[in-house]
Parts: C-alpha cells; structure tokens; sequence
C-alpha cells in the first residue's frame, strides 16, 4: 500500500485514524516524510533542515504495523507518529552532534529521557535536526550543518537554535518536532516558521541527555502545526525523572490531567489577556511596523472572539532582562560540566573549542560565553542576578495576580525573519537581535508562540502568549482559542522536483 492522500498538515490524530480505518500503514507514512525529506531537504530546494536521517525508522515502523495487525490496538498514545528532534538531544544508534563538528561523529549508546518517553509511547525518530553550534545562535548557522533556509522564503533564516525543526515541520517533513528552549530557541524559529512552539516551566520536561546552556532555564519541548498536537506531545513528555531533579517539579502536575484533554472546547472567550505594548516593534522602522500590524490584526480577531485585552506593563522590563541573563556568568561552566560527564563525546570542554577555532565563527554567544568566568560564583554579580531574577519574578506574578490575568501576550519577535546575508553579512548578531523571547526564559514562565499571521511580505509571525510557572494547561486553553480564533497557520509553498511523489 501507498498512500493516495496527501501527508500536508496532517496531524497526530488524522494520521492514526488512517491507521484505524487501514487507508494507511505505518511503513506507508514514514516512507511518505522520508521521500519528502528526499524532495525538499536533500533535492529541490535544500531546505538542509535534517542532518542525520534514521535507518531505522522503516524497520521500526513495520514492528508497529505488526503490533497493530495482531491486536488491532494502537501502541501507544503516539503509536506511529514521526518526530523529527533537534540534533542537541542524545540519541541512541544515531549520531548526535550537538551543532559542532568535532561531534560530528559521535553516536550514543543511551537515549535522552525524552527520546525514551517518545519511543515507549509508539513514536518513530526519523531523524534529527540542524541548530548552530551548542543551541548559541538566534540564527541557523553551524561548523557542521552549515546554514538552514526558510521554507518559506529560502533568502532568509529560519531562526535558532532550534532551526531544523522548525523549517522541517513547516514544511511537513515529519507530523511533528522536538525542540530546545533556554532563550527562547523553540518560540523564535516557531514565531519564523509559522508553528506552534511550546516552552514548559523548565523541570517539566526531563534535559537528560541533552547539552545544557543555562541550566535552570533549559527545556526540551514541541514544535507542531497544531496546539493540539503539541499538547499530546506534552502528554507523553512531562513528568518526573530521577536522573534530573530539576524534574521534581512535575508534582505540580499531578492533578492536572491530560493536557489534550483539557483543550477540548477551548476558546478566547471570557479569557483576560494582558498587553504587553512595550515589548512590540519601533513602529518608525518598516520591519518592526510590519510585525505590530499583524500582532494588532491579530488582537482584534481575539478580541472579536470575545477575549477581554488589557493593556499592561512590567515595571524596568529591559533593565531585568538585561541584568538576569546568565549566558555570560555560568553558561561556560555548565557546558564544560556536560562534556566533562560525557567523555565519549571527544569534547573536553568549550574552552578547547573556542581555542581551536572549531566552531562557526558567526556565533558572538558562543564567544561571549567562552570569555565567561570558569565558576559563575567568580562573577561579583552573580548572587545580585540570581537575587534580581527572583525580584522579576514576583513583579510579574504580581501583575498576573492584580490584573486577574489568564496570560500576557506580545510579538515573540521584533522584527521578521532576517535574511542570510543579514547574519553572515553582520547587520544581525545573536547578541543585538530584539527577541522577546528571552523574558518568559529568564521569569521561568511557560510561554507559546502561536501563528499570528504574515507581513505583506509573506513572512510569518508568531504570538507569544505567556502565564506563570506551572500554569501549562491554562496557557495551552489560551493558545488553542487563539490558534481557533486567528487560523493563521497555513503550509508554505515549495516545488517538490519533477519525478518525485512527495
């Protein structure tokens, strides 16, 4: 069998229907993202999104066809569902490179906690995703990837760290993607790529087996096309692990339910948003009005859709956001700490990278971070940082709590994707790019980016939508009514190569 249908946007819950009714096997979808993945990644117009393909994943689609045959029940909650995972998460039997060639090699004999739980739960891992150099870059660039496009327009950048993911689930190289978020590296390239992008309460989801950046605001997460399929994901992937006790706050949880559950019948209506007017674009520069005009088009429509807005602010946001970042402060000790407990890597520590020049030279994050103090505790600041993140904290909760807030929202981004020649030409580093992703990263608030729609350009925007800590269920409940109310997700268009039945 074949399939006579058309694997675009589709979602977790067509595709296993599919497999109920028998208009598709398992082998049949996987073959369907692998010869996609052929025609536009690899041929066509090399959108150079997936760096390792799986030769496994045909194999380990037809134990599930024969699981389903014998028992005619489904495996798991993700039962033959292709997930394509960003190349900063361990897998076993297929190289995991972290974005830097001298792991280009490297192949691990155990899975990420996370890789675990999907597989446990019925996925297939068809392959893993390009990210610059250790997860540094708002960009795609990387020593050993090289430069990601934008499916939707291949002159500019998907947006990083997590850029293979998000061009690949764009453009419906797999039914969904795992991503990475210390800063905002799931929101940005979803914001760019017209996804939804979801980052937990950092603990939520287990970084075992994953290289770190910052610690305490690390989080693995979705990259879908769908909120609903995003909250499956969820589902599988939250919970409590003890080889990472920042984990352990999954007990919050626990009364919770099931994510995908409880979005059924979501809506904006009666929902009180926050404005966050501050945190949008320079309404005299062209790009940044074009990102406003369509975050206010799409407030209107929330606001049409019955959604009560208010505008809000957050006393000395910028001076917060400043101060509390830890890239510069504890980032190289972190990192070196992850090398140094992984020997079989071959990486004794960024400090040799940053010395051999083995990295994209691009990436002013990396070389920030490298010129970092060796212990965190070294830096004079370190505890007012610490101290100050704590104060940006209750500050934010507070507005929640005074304004009766269900979320707070503003453009995840300042300005549209840049183009390639933007970042290798200079105009845009990591380090001067206005993302404002990096506020729910430092506060440790979940936050989502839903698609919001597109400049007059064709370019997308997402909508970020941010709650406090723990907070996921009502976030998603919010992001579903939004995606409902705005529908601004929409498959970009890419030539599929004479000859091929991608």
């Amino acid at each position: 069998m074949s399939l006579d249908w058309d694997i675009q946007e589709a979602t977790i819950d067509s595709v296993q229907q599919a497999y109920r009714n028998g208009t598709a096997t398992t082998r049949d979808v996987v073959q369907a993202y692998l010869d996609r993945i052929a025609a536009l990644d690899q041929d066509g117009p090399r959108l150079n999104s997936v760096i390792t393909v799986s030769d496994t994943a045909l194999d380990d689609a037809d134990v599930l066809d024969r699981s389903f045959a014998l028992t005619g029940q489904l495996a798991g909650p993700l039962h033959g569902v292709p997930v394509l995972v960003k190349d900063q998460a361990a897998t076993a039997g297929m190289r995991t490179t972290f974005g830097n060639k001298n792991a280009a090699n490297y192949v691990p004999t155990e899975d990420a906690t996370a890789i675990k739980k999907l597989k446990a739960a019925g996925a297939i891992i068809l392959g893993k995703t390009t990210m610059p150099d250790f997860a540094t870059s708002w960009f795609s660039t990387s020593s050993v990837s090289g430069v990601t496009k934008n499916p939707y327009d291949l002159t500019r950048d998907p947006g990083g760290s997590s850029s293979g993911s998000g061009a690949a689930i764009a453009a419906n190289l797999a039914l969904v993607g795992i991503g990475e978020d210390t800063g905002g590296s799931i929101r940005l390239p979803a914001s760019f790529c017209n996804l939804v992008g979801f980052r937990v309460t950092p603990g939520m989801i287990s970084r075992n087996g994953m290289s770190p950046l910052v610690v305490p605001q690390d989080t693995a997460g979705p990259m879908t096309r769908t909120v609903t399929d995003a909250a499956k994901l969820l589902d599988v992937l939250v919970g409590y692990d003890p080889t990472d006790d920042f984990t352990t706050v999954a007990r919050h949880h626990r009364h919770s339910g099931s994510f995908a559950e409880n979005i059924k019948g979501a809506t904006v209506a009666g929902k009180r948003i926050g404005v966050l007017r501050s945190a949008f674009g320079d309404a005299n520069d062209s790009a940044g009005s074009a990102v406003n005009e369509v975050i206010d088009n799409a407030l209107a429509e929330l606001d049409a859709a019955g959604a009560e807005l208010v505008d809000v602010e957050i006393p000395k946001l910028d001076h917060y956001v400043s101060f509390t970042s830890l890239y510069f402060t504890r980032s190289r000790n972190d990192m070196n700490r992850f090398f140094a407990e992984n020997p079989d890597i071959g990486i004794a520590g960024v400090d040799e990278v940053r010395r051999n020049g083995t990295y994209d030279p691009h990436l002013d994050l990396f070389e920030g971070i490298t010129d970092g103090p060796a212990d965190p505790k070294s830096d004079p600041d370190y505890l007012d940082r610490v101290l100050a993140r704590e104060e940006f904290a209750r500050i934010a909760t507070a507005l929640f709590v005074e304004r009766a807030l269900d979320a707070i929202v503003f453009p995840d981004v300042k300005l549209p994707a840049p183009t390639h020649d933007d970042v290798l030409g200079g105009r845009w580093t990591c380090l001067t790019y206005p993302t404002n992703t990096v506020i729910a990263s430092q506060l440790h608030f979940p936050a989502v980016s839903v698609p919001a729609g597109f400049t007059a350009d064709g370019l997308p925007v997402g909508l970020e939508i941010m709650s406090t800590r723990f907070e996921e269920t009502t976030l998603l409940q919010v992001a579903r009514g939004v995606e409902l109310a705005v529908g601004a997700r929409r498959a970009p268009s890419l030539d599929v190569p004479t000859g091929t039945d991608a």
